[in-house]
């Protein structure tokens, strides 16, 4: 009879689940960006932020359950993060402005996951990880402030807050210490490239 351990206890629970061991959460917490942004980001990768679907799954009796970006489909995470009208903009507008060609998943893990530069350095991609974790997390700020506040869709508004909170994370980690904003919004790649 083998006795009971909490380090036994995790491994049989995680054994439970495959999305345990997903290469996504290898990175999310290495990713560069302010832990705020990271709680967010694994919330979404974990399926465990409250969109419209997921409250009502739990029954939460709401008006809608239609994305609050597009009002078209039903806002799941999947929905709302990567297949929506309005995420999908966002997302070109961030490839564009970095400079990278990306097939886009549509499992969220692997989207994350797969948000890299092939010759760049692992701490270069926890920086792109970083840039992708604060596109979701102005998307969801988005979201709310026009389900709360009345706001309207404004994809270059989330672009723009993404590239801002991405830059303060860098600058406040001395990663940037020659490169001005101006900088990082028109030449992203040499910033990140300069990073060892």
């Amino acid at each position: 009879m083998e006795s009971y351990s909490v380090n036994l206890a995790y491994k049989s629970l995680a054994q439970g689940t495959s999305d345990t061991y997903h290469a996504a959460f290898a990175y999310i917490w290495n990713a560069k960006a302010f832990p705020s942004v990271l709680t967010t980001a694994w919330r979404v990768l974990v399926n465990r932020i409250p969109t419209r679907e997921g409250l009502s799954r739990r029954g939460i009796q709401l008006n809608s359950i239609a994305c609050v970006l597009c009002q078209i489909k039903e806002e799941s995470c999947q929905h709302l993060f990567i297949e929506c009208l309005y995420a999908k903009q966002v997302w070109s507008l961030c490839l564009k402005w970095l400079g990278i060609l990306f097939v886009q998943h549509n499992d969220l893990k692997d989207h994350f996951v797969s948000f890299h530069i092939a010759q760049a350095s692992s701490k270069q991609n926890l920086v792109l990880k970083g840039v992708w974790a604060a596109i979701v997390r102005c998307i969801w700020d988005q979201r709310n402030t026009i389900l709360f506040k009345q706001g309207v869709v404004d994809v270059e508004e989330i672009f723009q807050m993404a590239q801002l909170k991405s830059w303060l994370w860098m600058k406040h980690r001395a990663y940037f210490h020659t490169y001005s904003f101006v900088d990082w919004l028109l030449n992203p790649s040499s910033c990140i490239v300069s990073i060892k």
